[in-house]
């Protein structure tokens, strides 16, 4: 949004465009819950989840922010109205894939990198490379880290008849995959603020966000359930905020 605008988008794109973030979540996270409303009572790590809401308060919650998500990229720009239909369906198809295929992964990966493309249209009505290129390192990002996270379900998803990576190629091969997509994440990142212009503060930020990564890898390694969610929440918050922080201030200083 920032690169897209050359600095702060109007008020009203800006508003308009974080109405939409949060009803396409909502609505993705809602569905989620209600695909895996029976697997999520049977795993010990996901059990209370479903006290949360009741079944009829979810699909209530589902149909409201998919119609609000909708009827918010009306107001955005007949691009956005026209892709926000597609959208849904890439994030609802996710939280089907893990009873068919190994990829759910990458099919997240893919549900979030919908973001800065969605962002971009949002504020120039068009598509161009530099949302391109950030899509496929977020669409990295999330599935190295997802693959980290799954470590954690590695039993219950092979008892359940799951899919998943880390089912098929067991937890120490996942996790040096994950490093893998990580390392390629971090040179796209490099090649997003190439193709956008970015400058000093932006490389600032890319070295910033390097030794986080690192850090969440070997905190994985060591496959204790308290000390994965600690690099996986800390390192992922820290990445995205250095990441947001050096867009932001190159953009606005140049």
């Amino acid at each position: 949004m920032i690169v897209a605008a050359h600095g702060w988008p109007s008020p009203r794109i800006f508003a308009l465009i974080v109405l939409a973030m949060i009803f396409a979540r909502t609505a993705g996270m809602t569905f989620n819950r209600l695909a895996d409303w029976e697997i999520d009572k049977l795993n010990p790590r996901t059990a209370q989840r479903h006290n949360l809401i009741s079944r009829r308060g979810a699909i209530a919650l589902l149909l409201g922010s998919s119609i609000a998500f909708v009827f918010t990229c009306c107001f955005i720009n007949r691009p956005c109205l026209y892709f926000s239909g597609i959208a849904l369906l890439v994030i609802f198809f996710y939280s089907l894939t893990k009873r068919f295929t190994a990829g759910s992964h990458f099919v997240l990966g893919l549900a979030l990198s919908l973001s800065p493309v969605g962002a971009w249209l949002a504020v120039r009505g068009r598509i161009d490379a530099p949302p391109l290129v950030l899509a496929g390192a977020v669409a990295l990002w999330v599935a190295g880290f997802d693959l980290i996270y799954a470590t954690q379900d590695a039993e219950f998803d092979r008892a359940a008849g799951l899919h998943s990576l880390v089912v098929r190629l067991g937890v120490s091969r996942s996790l040096k995959a994950a490093q893998g997509l990580h390392a390629a994440m971090w040179m796209l990142l490099a090649a997003f603020g190439w193709s956008a212009g970015l400058g000093a503060a932006f490389t600032g930020g890319l070295l910033l966000i390097l030794p986080a990564l690192v850090y969440e890898h070997l905190t994985a390694r060591k496959l204790d359930l308290a000390a994965i969610n600690r690099a996986f929440f800390l390192s992922n918050a820290f990445v995205g905020l250095v990441f947001v922080a050096a867009v932001t201030a190159d953009r606005m200083a140049g």
